[in-house]
């Protein structure tokens, strides 16, 4: 046990005497990824139609569809849809059929027209998104989890951050859907230039004086200097482009596209910061015991490690680096009532769910997934690390050049709004309103 001990401490010391830590499987402790059972809400929703608790209903133009979005309050009116082939049902995907997404704060769920196979993902607040396959057959709605197949795409530093997670690709679409790699591609969220975004998806609404890339197919031969963000935009309607009635509405929302590029990376990076946590902990337990320190002695690198991934994390948070909106964007579905109505509210009536959509995304920018289980979750010195610096930025008097973007104003009413709608917050939090 102590030539093991010895040899673990070397190893340690060697990778992390500079702060950085070692790339390992999560399917080792300590999250044993695969291996530990699923808390999300599609488990919780498994577990209650075993008991008898639930029925999903049938139905015979949308197949399980329609009751699953139902039973997990999934709105309809998040719809996007996206036709380029970088999904596992690629084969069924092209411009005339695209493969329609729903989502809500939690789960994520994917169909393509003549598919018999409905993708899920769903989010666990301890281990991260999890990947379901359900069988869209008349014969009985089975749900299976996956632990290696939809990681094949699912897991990669350059998209997901080295997490099981998911991603929101813009390219640039061949006739048939297919991307033409020579072309390249972007990963999208809100920090993303508004031309950059959106290749080879349907987008409904108007973006103001920017385009974007959706409702476009490309030449093979495009280069994306050349590519016109203004071509596909301000449709508010895509008759001519698609046949929106097997769908269960004709819409692909702007304003739904906005919170997804938002959203799906927020949870890449909460559970990047739920395992990095769990490690580093696991580490420094490690290190005291071979060392002979206390088992709770914190060490320089645990510190850098708890601030570079919590740092990471508050700035996507608070939108320090979204890309600004030019002109209004106005959606054509019901989506930002719908997201809106959602969230709690403060006794000005002030949410963190409430909506700018001409300068930025939101009026009061701090992610509406602070409210999450994922956030809740986090290993006590990652939440507490978070917790502390958003406090230090939300009452900081000089602004802060890492978070210029948030005026004086914007810092006081997030403070504001979340001291009256988030139970459990340090005390701080209340007194620095005194």
């Amino acid at each position: 046990m102590k030539v093991l001990k010895s040899l673990l401490l070397l190893l340690l010391l060697s990778t992390l005497i500079a702060g950085v830590a070692p790339a390992e499987d999560y399917d080792e402790e300590p999250i044993a990824y695969s291996r530990r059972p699923a808390d999300d809400a599609v488990a919780r929703l498994q577990r209650r139609i075993a008991a008898g608790e639930v029925t999903l209903t049938w139905d015979d133009r949308h197949g399980w569809l329609p009751s699953l979005l139902k039973q997990l309050d999934i709105p309809v009116s998040s719809q996007v849809l996206v036709f380029s082939k970088t999904s596992l049902q690629r084969e069924f995907i092209a411009p005339d059929r695209p493969r329609a997404l729903y989502f809500n704060d939690e789960v994520y769920i994917g169909t393509v027209q003549h598919s018999e196979v409905i993708e899920i993902a769903s989010t666990d607040p301890r281990q991260g998104t999890m990947f379901y396959v359900g069988n869209n057959r008349r014969s009985g709605m089975k749900t299976e989890r996956q632990t290696h197949e939809c990681l094949q795409c699912h897991d990669s530093n350059a998209f997901t951050g080295g997490v099981p997670g998911l991603m929101m690709r813009s390219v640039f679409p061949g006739q048939d859907g297919r991307p033409i790699l020579t072309a390249g591609s972007h990963v999208t969220d809100h920090r993303s230039p508004l031309p950059q975004r959106w290749g080879g998806w349907f987008v409904t609404g108007t973006t103001g004086t920017l385009g974007h890339l959706g409702n476009q197919i490309f030449s093979e031969n495009i280069t994306p200097e050349h590519a016109d963000p203004l071509r596909g935009a301000g449709r508010t309607s895509l008759v001519g482009l698609l046949d929106t009635d097997p769908y269960l509405t004709p819409h692909s929302d702007v304003v739904a596209l906005l919170v997804l590029g938002h959203q799906v990376q927020m949870h890449n990076l909460l559970t990047r910061a739920s395992y990095e946590g769990r490690r580093a902990l696991r580490d420094d337990l490690v290190m005291n015991e071979a060392l002979g320190r206390p088992l709770d002695f914190r060490s320089d690198t645990f510190r850098r490690r708890i601030a570079s991934v919590g740092e990471a994390l508050l700035r996507f948070l608070l939108y320090a680096d979204e890309a600004s909106l030019t002109g209004t964007v106005r959606g054509t579905s019901t989506f930002a009532a719908d997201f809106q109505a959602h969230g709690p509210r403060d006794t000005q009536g002030r949410s963190l769910r409430d909506l700018d959509l001409e300068r930025r995304l939101l009026k009061h920018p701090l992610s509406h997934l602070i409210y999450s289980q994922s956030f809740d979750a986090l290993p006590p010195p990652i939440h507490a690390y978070v917790l502390e610096r958003l406090l230090t930025v939300l009452t900081a008097t000089v602004t802060d050049d890492r978070y210029n973007r948030l005026t004086l104003a914007d810092r006081r009413a997030v403070l504001e709004i979340l001291v009256a709608t988030k139970p459990g917050l340090p005390p701080g939090f209340a007194t620095a309103l005194r």
